[in-house]
């Protein structure tokens, strides 16, 4: 059974072994943690505002990882959606539950819009995001305090549901 839960200073090393090979291993991106240091220091930079960053555990492990970084001006940025291989798809619905509870906060700080960066190589990604309502935008759309990462080249966003809550 998958359990969502925010982000604990103890699952630091837990997201880290989430996160780094799949970077790495699954899509060639030569990137170390220390490059990272948002994962360095989750709740100084995630759990700020309106933002926050949960885990996903299948009986006491972390397989999965989604942060939302308050940006200002009622919009937030999606970052670190990772699951674990062997979690993926819908037998086991992680990432489902990890955007279900992203949403649902959003909608409950009465966040406006959410945007993410991601990279062309993700092509599963893009089929996630664009299955549940994000739209592609040009990145002259986004806003000056989205942060972009030297990785994104496609960009969505999505407005918020105050239904989702």
């Amino acid at each position: 059974m998958i359990h969502i839960r925010p982000f604990i200073p103890q699952d630091s090393a837990a997201i880290a072994d989430v996160i780094l090979p799949i970077q790495r291993n699954e899509f060639d991106i030569p990137i170390t943690l220390e490059a990272q240091p948002d994962l360095a220091d989750v709740p100084g930079f995630y759990q700020q505002g309106s933002g926050n960053f949960w885990v996903a555990e299948v009986d006491g492990t972390v397989v999965g990882t989604i942060g939302l970084l308050d940006i200002g001006a009622k919009q937030a940025a999606l970052r670190k959606m990772f699951v674990a291989a062997p979690y993926r798809g819908k037998e086991y619905g992680v990432a489902q539950a990890l955007l279900r509870e992203l949403l649902a906060w959003s909608a409950s700080r009465h966040l406006e819009t959410i945007y993410l960066g991601t990279t062309d190589k993700f092509l599963a990604a893009h089929r996630f995001y664009e299955k549940n309502g994000f739209r592609e935008i040009e990145r002259g759309l986004l806003p000056a305090t989205f942060p972009i990462m030297s990785v994104d080249t496609k960009f969505y966003a999505l407005t918020v549901n105050e239904s989702a809550a």
